[in-house]
């Protein structure tokens, strides 16, 4: 445990990032001022340029005890990759530290070790990582992290990172475009903020369950019998081991610039969150990468494990990961969809949400893709996660601004709240209130997508984000350009409310859990995709792919690498879990059955021998005999449908896929049953896995 988590001084924020205050120690000014204009333009820098800031940068990093220097950057794995190199140099026998331009700006490594979709062969194993200067370098265990893009020999996409630079660009674009027509000009970033749900549970008991080593989750496990019931554990006292760990967290993070801003108990028992300031959607992606990292890591130093599992216990909350995405003024510093006091009158908020309107109808399979996992299937539709279906939450107020965007006389939305309490102030509510049913929900000034899975990277969603409000801003820009004063106005109210009335089937204010909805989503022809294969069968529909493809985002080899990634990844994650399961059941949980039926059919023979035995053992006794048969006979099932599986050849992906969705879960469900009904009557002395109580309620004051 790190001793010195309370230590923190607020002037270290960001004490082992190389930001622009760091730059400006060691860099002159002039040097300075070029490259930071080149790289705030967008702009590459020639070689002397990148010579000297490599230079800088390694002098920073040694002072900071850095030996080593890596690329770090993200593969289509969904985690971050890195290979260290150290800055040691041979020159004339003697040895140097040494880090050219070079080095910094391109590294290179196996393109066919990481998933590619074909994209790069065993024999084509050349791919290159490079620099990505949007993104502040930063020095973390005596190594140099630099952050950047990963591409194959003929440059494809081989990671997360590219296509998210590729759609923040464009956005930023169109944003610019419909701004100039309301006489502004500014640069467009896209921001995010990404509430980071996660489990700490005790290092030792997860140490015992093979299911949560390999899978992260639990494959078996009876509901305890007390979980959320009570909502005793949401924003409840956080307990003083959790709270260490947490104090360590941060202390982290805010060296690495990472602004880790709220942390509470979430509604699960075990369960927290972790929320961060915002930051554009590149660095954020970064953070909270390193945010995941850094928590595993911590877990261990002070004896516990943090499960980013999406559905790590049945029967209780799963973890998310809310995306809340926004567009930002750099120059103006002012957020876009920000209502402001009279959203009614402000047309250029109007227009913006109009375009996120059509952006989510037509991107809604896209953006159900985009968290599409095999783990993140468990969580969608059930306590509290948002449903499969993608929906858009704008309250009341908002609707009926749009509803009558053209008519006079429109009403305001401003209402202050008086909660009946003299000595508490009035205070005005927001635009709209919170939806936690809802998929994608206005809260005030950005929308949050309540979508994502807690191991998630938040790239993909923001990818299809960005990119799809760009396409709708495009279009709109090219039917007002050249329009001025109230000819620009009525337009713009004419198209909100055109756009409006042809998109607004996928706005839904109320309840997104309840059966209705399901149902008035078919009406409304919504798509409603309910596992992981569902969805991605459809990522190369035409609609899909034409969009991806607008503005270069993705190209065509680049979409069919990802479509056969995401097959293979389904196919990969549910045959673990499945050969999991059937070790797990013959090595541990039927050796703990047949040994309590043995012994208690031994106490029951010597207590009919004494006559002193009740009816209800032999009862116990018939039903554990009952569930070995039933257990010995869905294992053997499972088994075969596993190797029916395996033999199908990896060029038939759909089908290994469908036969996985199809057949090989519903195996999986009906064995994880018994055990579980199973578990429930067999003594807990000869219960060889820590049960649920045990791993829920072990991280004790």
């Amino acid at each position: 445990m790190n001793n010195n988590v309370n230590m923190f001084d607020i002037s270290n924020f960001g004490v082992n990032v190389f930001s622009r205050e760091a730059m400006k120690k060691y860099l002159s000014k002039e040097d300075f001022e070029i490259i930071t204009k080149n790289i705030d333009d967008g702009k590459a820098l020639n070689l002397g340029e990148a010579n000297t800031l490599a230079s800088a940068l390694m002098k920073w990093a040694i002072d900071k005890g850095a030996t080593h220097f890596t690329h770090w950057f993200q593969p289509l794995t969904g985690f971050t990759a890195e290979k260290h190199e150290s800055f040691l140099n041979i020159i004339d026998d003697k040895p140097i530290n040494e880090f050219s331009c070079h080095a910094l700006i391109k590294g290179e490594t196996d393109g066919s070790s990481f998933p590619s979709g074909g994209l790069r062969a065993t024999f084509e194993a050349r791919g290159y990582t490079v620099w990505d200067p949007t993104s502040n370098c930063f020095v973390k265990n005596n190594t140099l992290y630099i952050p950047t893009a990963f591409c194959s020999y003929g440059g494809d996409s081989l990671d997360k990172k590219t296509p998210l630079l590729r759609s923040m660009e464009v956005i930023g674009k169109e944003a610019s475009k419909i701004l100039s027509l309301f006489g502004i000009v500014d640069k467009v970033i896209p921001t995010v903020g990404s509430e980071q749900e996660y489990f700490l549970i005790d290092k030792k008991l997860y140490d015992e369950r093979l299911d949560l080593v390999v899978c992260g989750r639990t494959l078996f496990g009876a509901k305890p019998p007390k979980a959320q019931e009570l909502g005793d554990h949401y924003f409840g006292k956080i307990n003083k081991r959790v709270s260490e760990f947490m104090r360590d967290v941060d202390k982290q993070l805010w060296e690495l610039g990472v602004p880790a801003k709220t942390e509470h108990n979430e509604a699960a028992p075990a369960q927290h969150e972790l929320a961060p300031i915002f930051s554009s959607n590149n660095i954020e992606t970064d953070h909270n990468q390193l945010t995941m990292e850094i928590m595993q890591s911590t877990a261990y130093d002070h004896g516990l494990v943090c499960l980013l599992h999406e559905k790590p216990f049945e029967g209780i909350n799963g973890s998310g990961k809310h995306n809340n995405w926004s567009l930002k003024m750099v120059k103006n510093n002012k957020n876009i969809f920000d209502p402001g006091d009279k959203p009614e009158d402000n047309l250029m908020f109007l227009l913006f949400l109009t375009s996120l309107i059509q952006a989510t109808y037509k991107a809604q399979g896209l953006i159900r893709i985009s968290v599409a996992s095999p783990s993140n299937d468990h969580r969608l539709g059930g306590y509290e996660a948002p449903p499969a279906i993608v929906s858009l939450f704008l309250g009341d107020d908002l609707c009926n601004i749009l509803e009558s965007i053209d008519k006079e006389g429109q009403v305001s939305v401003k209402n202050s709240l008086d909660t009946g309490v003299k000595s508490i102030s009035q205070f005005d509510k927001d635009t709209s209130d919170r939806n936690r049913t809802s998929p994608f929900a206005f809260t005030g000034s950005k929308f949050e997508l309540r979508m994502v899975g807690s191991k998630q990277s938040i790239a993909s969603p923001n990818v299809v984000i960005n990119t799809a409000v760009a396409s709708a801003l495009h279009d709109y820009y090219e039917i007002l350009k050249g329009k001025t004063g109230e000819e620009l106005n009525k337009a713009i109210r004419l198209l909100i409310k055109d756009e409006y009335n042809k998109y607004k089937d996928i706005v839904f204010n109320g309840n997104c859990y309840s059966e209705e909805w399901v149902k008035e989503a078919e009406k409304r022809g919504l798509k409603n995709y309910k596992t992981t294969y569902d969805a991605c069968i459809h990522f190369k529909d035409e609609d899909n792919a034409n969009l991806l493809k607008r503005f270069n985002v993705l190209n065509d080899n680049e979409l069919e690498s990802r479509y056969e990634i995401m097959l293979d990844d389904y196919v990969k994650q549910l045959m673990i879990e499945a050969d999991t399961m059937i070790k797990m059941v013959r090595k541990e949980i039927l050796p703990s059955v047949f040994a309590y039926h043995g012994d208690l059919a031994k106490w029951l023979k010597d207590a009919k021998d004494m006559n002193a035995y009740a009816n209800s053992e032999y009862e116990i006794l018939r039903s554990l005999a009952n569930y070995i048969e039933a257990i010995n006979s869905l294992l053997g099932d499972l088994v075969k449908k596993a190797d029916e599986i395996k033999k199908i050849d990896d060029t038939d992906l759909n089908l290994k896929a469908k036969m996985t969705k199809e057949e090989l879960l519903p195996c999986m469900e009906k064995l994880r049953s018994a055990v579980d009904k199973c578990e429930e009557i067999v003594a807990k002395d000869y219960w060889s896995l820590p049960d649920y109580c045990d791993l829920l309620y072990s991280v004790k004051y």
